[in-house]
């Protein structure tokens, strides 16, 4: 069921009319909160960005991003990424949730991956 401004609305009249006759409850609150909560649900953006090392300050190589659900494409020119490394990123609000698998680094003759590979994540 999806919520509508008219149900928060409905609920917020009924805990002002409890507050005046001074019975508001904890569970009328709480279910006010639940109904604002369910209108404005939070989504997971994600930021993939290969980096030429482990170091959170090295330059970016390649970059991806989904934003809304939306896979969004770089701009091409890499001046024009919006993080130049992992740490502007991070300066920007984005949160590490994966660091580069180093067991990918151990062979440079062989490369298994993207093994400077982070993958950060910002809740909006």
């Amino acid at each position: 069921m999806a919520v509508t401004l008219d149900v928060v609305e409905k609920q917020a009249d009924l805990c002002l009319d409890a507050f005046h006759k001074q019975n508001l409850s904890k569970e009328a609150l709480s279910k006010l909160c639940d109904l604002i909560h369910a209108m404005n649900p939070q989504k997971q953006d994600l930021l993939y960005i290969q980096a030429h090392d482990t170091n959170p300050k090295s330059q970016a190589m390649g970059m991806s991003m989904v934003v809304n659900g939306q896979f969004e494409e770089p701009p091409l020119d890499p001046q024009d990424w919006p993080y130049q490394s992992v740490l502007e990123a991070i300066d920007d609000g984005w949160r590490v949730i994966s660091f580069p698998d180093l067991s990918l680094l151990m062979y440079e003759d062989n490369p298994l991956g993207l093994g400077c590979e982070f993958i950060l994540e910002k809740i909006t």
